[in-house]
């Protein structure tokens, strides 16, 4: 009983001891992580307000305002222990291998983030845009930090991570799509007539654009027959519906007015066997 008597009344001296000669400095340390978070988050709330303001996106101003909080605070405890007689040194050197660590373990992802970021301050398209990146297609309904999400015209939802937006070449033909086609005519026709005819039918469609003006003309003389070209733009969202009623309107169009469609067609010439 005594010899635990003893060994409190030690701890109880160690204790005072350290208050008398850190008293100031704990106290210092206090106000130091009070301060440190009060102004952690001021600060993050302006970061945050700074880039809304200037349009940026929401899940970008949130994550840098999150990051700068963590930052500051960092910043704020490793001030606090030194204050208190801490050697920081072995702390900074821990966060620096963690950091390390952390990185090459999260590297795709933040190559994701990064890429993220290019894509919201450089702009390359934005929501409601359709676009074309590695062979697909969609229109874009969400920009995330670490991902695109497109849309396709049967509402199949496409996540694209984000390095593989930036650095590739990109397709945006805003919030449409354009239709390319060809057509032969038989020579027999008149090709001029069938141009005519034809943008006509196309303009005709509902679901046309009617922000730029078909394109169609004779675009080469293949074998069978003249070589019609087509360009027309459309709504992405409805583009198989818009393209097979064009392309009805467009056939009902050519039969109206016997313009002929080209078919292949072969001369087959039966020769007399050799020596008769």
């Amino acid at each position: 009983m005594e010899q635990q008597l003893a060994e409190f009344q030690s701890i109880y001296k160690q204790i005072e001891q350290y208050l008398v000669e850190y008293s100031f400095s704990l106290v210092g340390a206090v106000i130091i992580l009070l301060l440190g978070l009060l102004l952690a988050r001021k600060l993050g709330n302006m970061v945050e307000a700074f880039m809304v303001k200037h349009n940026i996106d929401v899940t970008l101003s949130r994550f840098t305002a999150s990051a700068a909080k963590v930052l500051l605070m960092t910043m704020v405890a490793v001030i606090a222990l030194g204050k208190l007689g801490v050697s920081v040194a072995p702390f900074v050197a821990a966060i620096g291998a963690v950091s390390l660590g952390a990185g090459l373990a999260m590297q795709r992802m933040l190559s994701n983030y990064a890429a993220g970021v290019t894509i919201v301050v450089t702009r390359p398209f934005v929501v409601g845009d359709t676009i074309t990146v590695k062979g697909v297609s969609g229109v874009v309904k969400q920009v995330r930090l670490g991902n695109t999400i497109l849309a396709s015209e049967d509402d199949v939802r496409i996540m694209i991570p984000n390095h593989h937006i930036v650095g590739e070449i990109i397709h945006n033909s805003d919030h449409e799509s354009i239709v390319e086609m060809t057509l032969d005519v038989a020579y027999g026709c008149d090709p001029l007539k069938a141009v005519e005819l034809i943008k006509v039918a196309i303009a005709a469609q509902a679901g046309v654009s009617t922000a730029r003006a078909p394109q169609v003309g004779i675009q080469d003389f293949g074998a069978n027959g003249y070589t019609l070209g087509l360009r027309y733009w459309t709504a992405t969202a409805h583009l198989f519906q818009t393209r097979v009623q064009t392309n009805a309107a467009i056939h009902t169009t050519l039969q109206q007015n016997a313009i002929a469609i080209a078919v292949p067609q072969r001369d087959v010439r039966m020769l007399p066997p050799q020596g008769q």
